[in-house]
């Protein structure tokens, strides 16, 4: 089986969902008319990755600003119990599966994740998953999840799954995805490193699925005036992106994408990951069961989607 991928390098019009809504929209209409029937966002493209803000907080201290911000942020996160039917319209509409970046607010809470929300396009909301360890000053605004996240689904597009930035040098969060069969893979982050194109490199190789890392492309200009005082002295190029797509045998397909806002397409032929599979596989014939004993807490077996059609 072939499918169209999308990997959607383009940044959120910051800190306001209305508008990155309306953003998101236009980038599925466009790329959907292209043939594309998954499209993958960066991570917390809604309402934008709050790098270089610190939110007032300090070892033993909050303050005042810092609290007013966290609010904002708060009121400009997704929460599906008010938005999940929106996004839902547009997967429906343009036919295509989507899975975003987005800062999850808590039902009917105030605690806040770093989520992956995928939706099918005649299923809707298929499951979300939030990031089971925040990295540093992240975990000043962002909750942890637990193995109940580690959510994979088998779809008409194939089975997908995957991890948000830091968390994929979580071998062991890894090997959960791998041991639910996932083969497209799905990694927003907020890493532009280029080493982090060798660790997509890497996932591929171990995981022996395709593997879609989606960063964003942020430049000083993009924050709203009244939040630049708020960064540290950095260069006007805040994010240089290195969004790739990269094949079970480790094959660039395309990118990485440096320097300039932009997306990047693909045709996966899943029937590859069969053939990989001859000389390595990681749950099956190199898994060393004799050996090792993985057990995961809570995490879910993948969910296969209802096809009404059957």
């Amino acid at each position: 089986m072939k499918v169209k991928v999308a990997v959607i390098q383009h940044a959120p019009v910051f800190f306001d969902k209305e508008k990155t809504l309306q953003k998101l929209e236009k980038l599925v209409r466009e790329y959907s008319s292209q043939g594309c029937r998954l499209l993958l966002f960066p991570e917390s493209f809604i309402p934008g990755y709050p790098r270089g803000f610190t939110f007032g907080a300090s070892v033993g201290s909050r303050d005042e600003a810092g609290r007013e911000l966290y609010a904002e942020y708060l009121d400009n996160s997704i929460a599906l119990d008010e938005d999940r039917e929106r996004l839902e319209k547009i997967a429906a509409k343009y036919k295509v599966y989507l899975v975003i970046g987005a800062t999850e607010r808590e039902a009917k809470g105030r605690s806040l994740y770093c989520s992956m929300i995928y939706i099918s396009p005649k299923n809707g909301l298929l499951g979300v998953h939030r990031k089971i360890k925040p990295t540093g000053t992240e975990r000043v605004v962002w909750s942890e999840a637990g193995g109940e996240s580690l959510v994979s689904f088998d779809t008409k597009v194939g089975k997908l799954g995957g991890l948000i930035c830091w968390e994929n040098y979580m071998p062991l969060a890894r090997m959960a995805m791998y041991k639910q069969g996932v083969q497209i893979y799905l990694a927003p982050t907020a890493d532009a490193r280029d080493s982090w194109v060798s660790s997509m490199q890497h996932i591929a190789l171990e995981g022996r699925c395709f593997v879609l890392g989606c960063n964003q492309y942020f430049t000083r200009e993009m924050y709203p005036r009244k939040y630049r005082d708020l960064l540290p002295e950095t260069p006007e190029e805040i994010c240089p992106g290195g969004s790739v797509i990269i094949s079970p045998s480790g094959k660039i397909l395309a990118g990485p994408l440096w320097n300039d806002s932009g997306v990047l397409l693909a045709e996966l032929d899943l029937d590859e990951i069969k053939k990989v599979s001859l000389d390595f596989d990681v749950t099956g014939h190199y898994a060393r069961n004799d050996i090792f004993d993985l057990k995961i807490q809570d995490q879910p077996p993948m969910k296969k989607e209802v096809d009404e059609s059957d």
